[in-house]
């Protein structure tokens, strides 16, 4: 492997690690709201949350503030 071969993988390896890093940070933190917000969570909930990916994380973490239960936290809400 070239040097600059060499180096592009080791940066992408790391732009990766450092993506994964921030999803489950979010994961992280979406659990503790859900836990404060809506108390003792299954452990479907928890799967739910360290399965999800970025996208998916940002947008929980939207709905988490406004949610009156757990189920309204999954809901996408198209734009009109």
């Amino acid at each position: 492997m070239a040097q600059g071969e060499a180096r592009e993988a080791i940066e992408a390896a790391i732009a990766e690690g450092k993506a994964e890093g921030k999803a489950e940070g979010k994961a992280e933190v979406l659990l503790k709201l859900m836990t404060l917000k809506f108390r003792e969570l299954s452990p479907a909930v928890a799967q739910r949350i360290a399965a999800g990916d970025q996208p998916q994380l940002d947008g929980w973490l939207d709905r988490v503030l406004t949610a009156t239960n757990v189920d309204q936290v999954w809901v996408t809400v198209k734009p009109t």
